[in-house]
């Protein structure tokens, strides 16, 4: 951009002559409080603004006093000077180029008052503050737009849930009550609510609806790919059936893809080939809000947020399927479940128990007969046949003599990073002080806190820290291993112990609220009632074995990491419609 200006090339005009000479309209965007700049590995000096180096007091932290919620270098929006800087900006392009819109992004990123970042929420008079922006540029667009003889339109891009925008700043349906909206649009890293609340929401009030596909951020697809073709074709025909007037496409950067031709005709995607998730996306609604998950209904399903299995009590999902299952020609339909269990799976749709399975590995592919389904909302119930239980028997075993295979997953990895399988053990390595850099292995998988959970690790520090984590979807906590003590490091308790002068065997002994450290069958740390640090990420289950911190560094050897846990987990569901060619 520097070198089109210098040019005298204003990029906003040269994509607006671009759209308008190809019969489209154009809206230009600004993410109301985009926060990239607090980590600038990657992102260059151009996302170094000068306003919070020359303004820190603008901002909601700092890096060094950072925010439970949300990012240090958001700008706060109860300052003046900064909403009147985020006004000038919206008045500049509606005077200078030949746009139709701007649109306000709130989801990039949902952070905009000190109070909400540091485990508030908002009050009235601070949605107010947000309120009196968005009526001051609906002001000038109208006028701008009287000036120039076409209007000019609002958009924005909000969180899908009227209480948890209004939690953190913003009084949605004051808005579009207000006529301050012309375009809805909602959904990024998280969704909180079917499609049906958005688009009732913005019908009320006569305003167009465009839900949000933002690409998914699960991170242990494997044999199916959330972010597929198929996947988005299944995610928009869901919204076209519940009454979007359209779709909003995010972080999806391919220009020519068959999304593009698909995706805005509903017809077109009739009779094409798809996959169904439970959960696309889950992202942790806690991340901007204390408790914002409690404005979540949809239900979280992914490797990451494992479901308990039991042969009494299934775990029940609604599945909204676009299709019309009563022409012709009839899809083959097959529901895949990924479980971690040594049990059979038992699967009913609609109440229907189904029979034919075929298993691979830890997929359980069920043949789903057209007629137990329709058209909407299907409930898939999953459980596990009756089987005796073996107490003394680990239920998963990683030995050190090749890299962790499928489920295990890398987590981190970014700078730095390094793993070597060699005679003595693996070998991971994090030896940068990069944010994002570290170098984990993660196990997923429902752990019961209520059940006592074992887990051990033979392994060897070399230098810095390692880590040992377990997660029960409750709470979670790491065992720092240092090369002369070890820190249970959600409550800070440590006990001294050499673990760089030969393998040692680490367990670590969970159920409830304790937890206990041993070494070669030692006890070190007694954390008796002290395991309640809440585990990250919305219910987060399952273990963790690597290298550091983003800005620390540490490398171990790693012989052995195995897990006791006599509860089955259910990973993910995925329902494939193949239609024939």
């Amino acid at each position: 951009m520097p070198d089109y200006l210098r040019v005298g090339l204003e990029p906003i005009q040269v994509m607006a002559d671009f759209c308008h000479n190809n019969g489209l309209e154009i809206f230009w965007d600004m993410r109301v409080n985009d926060t990239h700049d607090a980590g600038l590995t990657g992102y260059g000096p151009l996302l170094l603004p000068k306003l919070k180096k020359d303004h820190p007091e603008y901002l909601v932290g700092s890096a060094d006093k950072q925010p439970p919620f949300g990012t240090w270098s958001s700008v706060n929006y109860a300052v003046p000077e900064v909403r009147d800087l985020a006004y000038r900006f919206f008045e500049e392009v509606c005077q200078r180029f030949d746009v139709d819109g701007i649109e306000l992004d709130f989801l990039r990123h949902a952070c905009f008052f000190k109070s909400v970042a540091w485990g508030g929420e908002a009050s009235q008079e601070e949605r107010d503050m947000m309120t009196d922006l968005l009526r001051r540029t609906r002001e000038m667009t109208e006028r701008e737009g009287m000036r120039r003889g076409r209007p000019i339109l609002i958009a924005i891009r909000v969180p899908d849930s009227v209480e948890y925008s209004r939690a953190i700043g913003l009084d949605l349906e004051k808005w579009l009550a207000d006529g301050l909206v012309d375009v809805l649009s909602g959904s990024c890293y998280s969704q909180l609510n079917p499609w049906p609340y958005l688009v009732q929401l913005g019908h009320k009030y006569n305003v167009p609806v465009y839900p949000s596909l933002s690409e998914s951020r699960v991170q242990s697809d494997t044999r199916f790919q959330r972010n597929s073709l198929e996947s988005y074709r299944a995610r928009a025909a869901q919204a076209w059936a519940e009454g979007a007037d359209g779709i909003y496409m995010f972080n999806y950067f391919n220009p020519r893809g068959a999304i593009w031709r698909e995706l805005g005709d509903p017809q077109a995607l009739k009779r094409k080939d798809k996959l169904y998730f439970v959960t696309v996306r889950n992202g942790n609604p806690d991340s901007y809000l204390k408790n914002g998950r409690r404005f979540q209904t949809i239900p979280i399903l992914t490797p990451e947020n494992a479901k308990r299995l039991t042969a009494t009590a299934p775990a029940t999902f609604d599945l909204d399927l676009a299709e019309d299952f009563a022409t012709d020609p009839k899809p083959n339909v097959t529901c895949h479940l990924q479980a971690l269990t040594g049990q059979p799976l038992v699967l009913s749709v609609n109440g229907q128990p189904l029979t034919g399975v075929t298993v691979k590995g830890e997929w359980s592919d069920f043949t789903v007969p057209v007629a137990v389904l329709k058209t909407g909302i299907n409930e898939l119930a999953v459980s596990v046949a009756p089987q005796a239980a073996k107490p003394d028997e680990w239920t998963v075993v990683y030995d050190g003599k090749a890299l962790p295979a499928a489920p295990w997953r890398k987590m981190g990895w970014y700078v730095g990073c390094n793993e070597e399988v060699r005679p003595e053990g693996l070998l991971l390595a994090d030896r940068s002080n990069e944010s994002g850099s570290y170098a984990y292995y993660s196990y997923p998988g429902f752990i019961d806190p209520a059940q006592e959970t074992v887990v051990e690790a033979r392994v060897k520090i070399v230098s810095g820290w390692s880590s040992l984590m377990v997660e029960n979807g409750t709470s979670g906590d790491e065992v720092q291993l240092y090369p002369d003590q070890l820190k249970m490091r959600g409550v800070g308790l440590a006990a001294p112990v050499r673990l760089d002068d030969a393998f040692h065997t680490i367990r670590i002994v969970i159920q409830n609220t304790d937890m206990r450290v041993y070494v070669d069958d030692k006890l070190l740390i007694d954390g008796t009632g002290k395991y309640r640090t809440p585990a990250p990420a919305g219910g987060r289950s399952g273990v963790f074995f690597g290298g550091a911190n983003s800005n620390s560094q540490g490398e171990a050897i790693w012989q052995m990491v195995r897990l006791r846990n006599q509860t089955a987990s259910l990973l993910d569901a995925v329902l494939k419609v193949d239609y024939p060619e």
